[in-house]
């Protein structure tokens, strides 16, 4: 089997202000959108926002919340963009979780929490170069 993901799916409580989040905040454009989905094309995978109660359906589940339970990074290309990324995301919704500081095995990181309490890492590492299309290797 292929080892690769094809699209991650977060449920969030309010469309709207989730798009607020990825759209105004990292500034990512939706290719598709409707009254309970938005889809972001990123590189080399999808990343969805449904609405709680249509993911749920989807799913044949209930009760999906329970933030905390798996975090989400966002690589930049230097430590300076760490904290302005932070910022920015604080500004269009985010909540801090993390403060940016150092990690053992260095590099620079912080977390913010979208609107519905989905947590992201906002991470330079100088060991995990990024390419143009803003792919991460791993590379130590």
């Amino acid at each position: 089997m292929q080892q690769q993901i094809s699209v991650v799916t977060l449920s969030v409580g309010d469309l709207g202000r989730s798009k607020r989040f990825y759209a105004e905040g990292f500034g990512w454009r939706p290719v598709f959108e409707n009254q309970e989905i938005i889809f972001y094309q990123m590189n080399g995978f999808m990343l969805g926002t449904w609405l709680e109660g249509g993911l749920e359906a989807d799913m044949q589940r209930t009760a999906l919340s329970r933030p905390g339970a798996f975090s989400l990074a966002h690589n930049v290309g230097s430590r300076d963009e760490v904290q302005f990324v932070l910022d920015r995301l604080g500004a269009f919704g985010g909540r801090l979780l993390r403060q940016a500081d150092a990690p053992p095995q260095g590099g620079l990181r912080g977390y913010v929490a979208d609107p519905d309490d989905h947590a992201w890492e906002i991470a330079w590492n100088p060991a995990w170069p990024i390419d143009p299309q803003g792919f991460v290797t791993f590379g130590l």
